[in-house]
């Protein structure tokens, strides 16, 4: 069966679209990219507690979505899709702010995590192992493993994003998208998020490559690393942690 009529009308769509602003325009493409939103919102959803409902994450994104479609411009040389997942991304993680679901004793114990990362690497040198980090907190290793189980879902947010900005392609944004202040700021962030991470102990830094850059599932990277997808989780958790100490190091965070 040819595929050529669904690229030609899709491609119709767009042109009506860009030229002429057509509303009936927008609602087809809104559904013909939709998969992009669950796909989007499954992979942000990933090791969220149960409470937190899929259908609000998709909802969120779907504003993303047609954020993407308005501000979308075939001029910039981008596919869309890769135009439009970081905005949809982005609402997803602002729909999630907004539901306020962290338990106060998961934010501490994150915050204790993350001064003990930033203390100790100060004094090693070096980015601490689960032991050193442990025996600094007086937690056991079994126990620093459930806090990072539990602090993996307050990851979410504005630090996710400038992981995920630090390394995918950036995208070009166009003439009046966005205010140049903003668009500077974005880059500096991105350069310095790609610097940090150079720095990440290398299974640290494989996690964030596989996850953000490859698109692998965390299930996939535990296959890969001959590891549980828990445990990927926690690897995951402690590199955006250390992002975040190193961030608030440097008073940017």
């Amino acid at each position: 069966m040819s595929i050529v009529p669904e690229d030609a009308d899709l491609q119709m769509q767009w042109t009506r679209w860009l030229n002429r602003r057509n509303a009936a325009a927008r609602d087809h493409l809104i559904v013909h990219y939709s998969p992009l939103v669950k796909f989007v919102a499954g992979r942000v959803g990933a090791g969220l507690p149960s409470s937190v409902d899929s259908g609000d994450l998709i909802s969120s994104g779907v504003f993303g979505l047609i954020d993407a479609i308005e501000r979308f411009d075939t001029e910039r040389g981008v596919k869309f899709e890769t135009f439009a997942v970081p905005r949809i991304r982005g609402a997803i993680y602002d729909g999630l702010r907004q539901l306020d679901w962290v338990p106060r004793s998961v934010r501490s114990r994150a915050r204790s995590v993350e001064r003990a990362l930033s203390e100790l690497e100060h004094r090693l040198g070096r980015g601490p192992t689960d032991e050193e980090l442990s025996e600094h907190l007086r937690i056991t290793p079994e126990d620093l493993a459930k806090w990072l189980a539990a602090i993996a879902s307050t990851t979410i947010g504005p630090l996710d994003r400038a992981i995920a900005a630090g390394i995918e392609p950036a995208t070009m944004e166009g003439p009046g998208s966005e205010a140049p202040s903003s668009v500077i700021e974005d880059r500096e962030l991105s350069h310095l998020m790609r610097e940090e991470i150079k720095k990440l102990p290398e299974r640290e830094k494989l996690v964030l490559s596989l996850y953000y850059d490859e698109g692998l599932t965390l299930s996939e990277i535990g296959d890969v690393l001959g590891v549980t997808e828990s445990r990927v989780s926690q690897i995951h958790t402690k590199s955006v942690l250390h992002l975040r100490s190193r961030l608030a190091a440097a008073g940017l965070a």
